[in-house]
């Protein structure tokens, strides 16, 4: 499995490079501007979990990386439908933050059920 540090950092940068693409209008721009947001969140989200300073800490900033790579399905979904469907980009970053968000929520499960043997 992938350095999770380096996959979060790499769908930044995908997402970027996605929009970076997408036609210029005020109405893309807006869509664009949020996934770039939500997208580049995950990463530094998951870097500074891996910083946390206690267990309760780590489970908060992992609650923000999944939020934050679900809102990026959800903006990916959106250009999916307005631009072509079939783009195989967006395809493979909707697979990747699918991807992502099962990871964080099983590493949720396990920080939450560790936490309550401690308690």
């Amino acid at each position: 499995m992938q350095d999770l540090r380096f996959r979060t950092k790499s769908f930044t940068i995908e997402c970027w490079k996605l929009c970076k693409n997408i036609p210029k209008s005020r109405e893309y721009d807006a869509w664009a501007r949020q996934l770039i947001r939500c997208s580049s969140s995950v990463g530094a989200n998951y870097r500074a979990s891996q910083r946390a300073k206690s267990t309760a800490d780590f489970i908060y900033k992992l609650k923000i990386v999944e939020e934050e790579v679900d809102e990026s399905i959800y903006w990916l979904e959106l250009f999916q439908e307005v631009l072509d469907p079939n783009k195989k980009e967006i395809q493979i970053l909707i697979k990747e933050a699918n991807e992502l968000l099962s990871i964080v929520v099983a590493s949720l499960k396990t920080a939450r059920k560790n936490r309550t043997k401690q308690n």
